[in-house]
């Protein structure tokens, strides 16, 4: 049985087949963005797994660590872990600023704070692909290889310079910065420690204050100008529970005794997915639902065209007898091998750049098949106005 749609195919390949081209790349920029937002729900899934934590304990009324600022004193860990069902506990910080690189290369990245020669504690960077872990107090660096840092480099955080002594991999936060790992006390002062010259300027202030200035009350001063040098204060603490125990039963208690939010890992979950990224999501969504329009407009121009230019030919077919399913089966069948050579050209674009993405693009298998199924669908709804032109085409027009 002779195929009229491939023979009007091959009669018009050209323009058939560069329509196709431009409707893949189309499909791929589509298929790019769902994997967009696979990549964020994956990095924050990452940011969750990397922290080793089953528990979150961060400052009361706040829903600190990563979605908002938490400060906590550095001596709260110490009576955390002695609550029952803690396994291990242990302080961290958390903050995203541009590190410099040697050569002055500038870099993306959150800076975590972690207990040095600790390991095993939540918190800690998972498997190195190079180099050691921290072992020293003050200046060592781990860092995710996406910063670009190679061990032995130099990378400047804040006032200090910081060797990279071991190189990790997929520790990203939930916008997905790399992260750079360096020893707590260093990061307390980088993060909550005031620079040179506000320091003097408050020195003066609480030496020009009566009530931090007393001649009766020597080193009073002193102990005051020192709270303000120094910091003491972390974003969270990370716990992890011991065998046996659920989650409600180790938080209820931290929550009512010690005056602290404790969120699991349902709880993180809901707040990263679900409301840090929730705007991005709706984002991608519209871009989606303007894309696919966009296809079914082109899919459905292209295909009324190629009918609008065979209308004679199809008076013809009319005139000899040809049923209207058959020539409705040509034009749809023009359309669906239209979304099928888009879908193929598309998945392979989006595979070819995904890549090349600053941030993390996931492509899913059954994105693939939501995605061509939609296409299918959009194809066959974009030929509906085609096929009624054509079967609307009276038989006379052939010897008009």
């Amino acid at each position: 049985m002779i195929s009229l749609a491939a023979r009007d195919i091959q009669h018009s390949w050209p323009k058939f087949v560069l329509t196709g081209l431009g409707l893949g790349l189309l499909i791929g920029v589509t298929l790019t963005m769902a994997g967009v937002f696979r990549g964020m729900v994956d990095d924050a899934q990452a940011l969750l797994n990397n922290s080793g934590a089953d528990l979150w304990v961060v400052q009361k009324d706040t829903q600190g660590p990563y979605a908002e600022s938490s400060s906590l004193k550095d001596d709260v860990v110490r009576s955390v872990a002695g609550m029952p069902g803690v396994a291990m506990a242990a302080n961290i910080t958390y903050f995203t600023m541009q590190i410099k690189a040697v050569g002055d290369q500038e870099a993306r990245a959150m800076v975590v704070g972690i207990e040095p020669g600790a390991a095993g504690l939540p918190g800690q960077p998972g498997h190195l692909v190079a180099g050691r872990h921290l072992t020293r107090s003050h200046y060592e660096a781990v860092a995710d290889i996406k910063t670009g840092l190679s061990l032995g480099d130099k990378v400047e955080i804040r006032r200090h310079t910081y060797e990279v002594v071991g190189l990790t991999r997929r520790m990203v936060s939930s916008g997905g910065d790399p992260m750079v790992f360096i020893p707590i006390k260093d990061a307390q002062e980088a993060q909550f420690l005031k620079d040179n010259d506000a320091i003097v300027n408050d020195r003066v202030r609480t030496a020009a204050n009566p009530a931090f200035n007393r001649p009766a009350v020597p080193g009073l001063l002193d102990a005051a100008q020192n709270l303000q040098t120094s910091s003491r204060n972390v974003n969270a603490v990370l716990i992890r529970m011991a065998e046996g125990w659920s989650a409600q039963q180790v938080a209820e208690p931290i929550r009512r005794w010690k005056h602290l939010t404790v969120f699991t890992r349902e709880d993180m979950e809901n707040i990263l997915v679900d409301k840090l990224i929730a705007t991005s999501a709706k984002q991608i969504g519209m871009f989606l639902a303007i894309l696919a329009v966009v296809s079914a407009a082109i899919v459905a121009f292209i295909i009324y065209t190629m009918t609008l230019g065979k209308i004679r030919e199809i008076a013809v077919l009319k005139l000899i007898g040809t049923r209207n399913i058959t020539i409705a089966s040509m034009i749809l069948q023009q359309a669906l091998g239209l979304g099928i050579i888009g879908f193929i050209v598309g998945k392979v674009a989006a595979t070819i750049w995904a890549p090349v993405f600053p941030k993390f693009v996931l492509l899913l298998t059954q994105d693939a098949a939501v995605g061509f199924v939609a296409t299918m669908l959009i194809c066959t709804l974009a030929s509906t106005l085609a096929i009624r032109v054509a079967l609307r085409v009276d038989p006379a027009e052939a010897i008009s």
